[in-house]
């Protein structure tokens, strides 16, 4: 109950710098630690998405991050509930996504006793989060606050974890709000775009590889024209496919986990790589071995918002500390050469792209998950939404979909199980009248399963295409690798899943049949419900192109010889 004093509980305090900063959506699992925080919400026009895990509803927190480049906001409890939502914090962190966790924390007369659920989170997140820490006085959470939403944004965007001990929730004080933040962009100077031209003009086999935060619908476009006026082949990185128009002539492909041989032979043997927002990591980098560590065999311009990253695993032979957004819009006043010496090079490239895309290979069992995301490439409209947790699934999406607009995937480059459902629900909770379609794997999605109840109660449409071949197939593939015929640990026993969709008060069909799923699909779209169709996937078709029997005895061979 707010007083007529001019005094604020801290709850009262925290919400009031949420609404100031521009804060629409914020997902939680409510807990005693901060009633004070949820009574503060009672009748503000932020809107509260309860959920059923924390790790959920920290998952849905990142994902407004990441397609927003604003904070996503989640609240959770104490103890469990803070340690349940460290997987978002692990996301956020790996693939620079701006979010802010608050969490409930013991009083402060019993701090240091472990207490109840008591947890030091500046020891417990220092390590994963960009900054941690914890506000002892009412007075200084528009402080805080402010402090947050700068860390989270700015350089490299990354996670915060904030405390609150109970009582500083309850406790009133007289405070001025802060003012809403705004993110610093870091621009190019001159001489970086002046030096980068030159190189530009003397390079003979160029290519871009854009990837990372930071990015905006205006430095989508502006790069897509940079390319066209450069003639320049582009690749995404792993799992930032809708950086790049998939249908743009300039566009070479994914480069991420299986990727076209022959994409990955025009990156080995460019002269000049110009490398934008990405850190070049595992995925991407195909386990560090496309370029020389640390010196790369070709030049290197690498653009990046924070500086640390500069340098810190290749030495580039131009480093630009820029966001994305701002290096993309510096792009406008460069001028190609008169001549341009790699001619043709993105007819050739976009060639082998689509020729790598344009029909899915054949597999054994009935349905073929490659062409099903060919038919929904075909089917969905440009401005559908595709989200993805981890697993061998995943692979049909980044080979076979085609993304056309900017933030039309939402997929963990950090490879984290479960991510797809939660990211969907805040995708559906964004944008309410686009199309949101989840693929998940089996083991995926029942990682955060129980959350469709919470799509059901807000009555978020999503559509789960869920791939169940009874298998942690990921991890089967890499043990009949390692270790062929020795099976353990990988096995799955799964539900019903449309009797467990219909259970929840959603919509379930089975698909059998690659043919049947066109029908599938407009039922489950037609229901106006939140949806899984079930896809009967044989275990056999472990990758796009390789079954688990090939892979096996590939192996076996070699174990043979040796």
């Amino acid at each position: 109950m707010r007083s007529n004093d001019g005094t604020r509980t801290g709850g009262e305090i925290l919400v009031d710098q949420l609404a100031l900063q521009g804060v629409k959506h914020v997902f939680c699992v409510p807990g005693e630690s901060y009633l004070a925080a949820l009574d503060a919400f009672h009748g503000s026009d932020i809107k509260l998405t309860v959920c059923r895990h924390e790790s959920a509803a920290c998952m849905m927190a990142e994902a407004v991050g990441k397609a927003t480049g604003k904070p996503g906001i989640c609240f959770v409890t104490r103890g469990p509930g803070a340690t349940n939502a460290s997987a978002g914090i692990h996301i956020a962190r790996q693939d620079s996504t701006p979010m802010i966790m608050f969490v409930g924390q013991v009083g402060r007369h019993m701090r240091e006793r472990e207490a109840f659920q008591e947890l030091d989170y500046r020891d417990v997140f220092g390590g994963l989060a960009k900054w941690a820490s914890e506000i002892d006085d009412p007075a200084r959470i528009p402080e805080f606050v402010s402090r947050a939403f700068h860390t989270a944004c700015n350089g490299r965007p990354g996670p915060v974890v904030i405390a609150l001990p109970e009582d500083m929730l309850s406790e009133r004080a007289l405070t001025p709000n802060a003012k809403p933040f705004e993110p610093v962009e870091t621009w190019p100077g001159l001489t970086d775009m002046s030096r980068l031209q030159k190189m530009l003009w003397a390079a003979e086999r160029p290519i871009a590889l854009i990837g990372g935060s930071r990015w905006s619908d205006a430095a989508w476009q502006a790069m897509a024209r940079f390319a066209e006026r450069f003639q320049l082949p582009v690749a995404t990185t792993f799992r930032r496919g809708h950086l790049f128009d998939g249908l743009h002539p300039c566009y070479a492909g994914d480069l991420g986990i299986g990727p076209n041989p022959k994409l990955l032979a025009r990156v080995k043997s460019a002269d000049l790589v110009l490398l934008i927002g990405d850190r070049m990591s595992e995925m991407t980098s195909q386990s560090y071995t496309l370029f020389d560590i640390p010196e790369p065999q070709m030049k290197l311009v690498h653009v990046h918002p924070g500086s640390e990253e500069l340098g810190r695993v290749y030495h580039p032979t131009l480093a630009i500390n820029a966001t994305p957004s701002a290096f993309c819009a510096a792009l406008e006043g460069l001028q190609p050469p008169n001549e341009i010496r790699w001619k043709g090079a993105i007819e050739t490239a976009h060639a082998d792209y689509l020729a790598w895309t344009e029909t899915a290979t054949p597999l054994p069992g009935q349905v073929n998950l490659g062409e099903i995301m060919v038919w929904l490439r075909d089917h969905l409209t440009p401005d559908a939404i595709i989200t993805n947790g981890a697993g061998n699934f995943s692979a049909w999406i980044h080979r076979f979909y085609r993304f056309r607009k900017f933030n039309s995937h939402i997929g963990p480059t950090s490879g984290s199980m479960g991510y797809g459902f939660p990211a969907a629900v805040a995708m559906q909770t964004l944008y309410p009248d686009r199309t949101v379609v989840c693929v998940a794997g089996d083991g995926d999605y029942l990682m955060t399963g129980q959350d469709f109840i919470t799509a059901v109660q807000y009555k978020l449409p999503v559509i789960v295409v869920l791939s169940d071949n009874g298998l942690y197939g990921t991890i089967r593939m890499h043990q009949e690798r390692e270790y062929p015929g020795r099976v353990v640990a990988t096995d799955l026993l799964n539900p019903d899943f449309v009797a467990y969709a219909k259970a929840f008060g959603g919509f379930g069909v089975r698909v059998d049949k690659t043919a049947d799923f066109p029908a599938a699909f407009a039922a489950a779209k037609a229901s106006g419900l939140p949806s899984i169709i079930h896809l009967k996937v044989d275990p056999e078709a472990i990758t796009p192109a390789m079954t688990l029997s090939a892979i096996r005895e590939k192996s076996l061979s070699g174990v043979g010889k040796r």
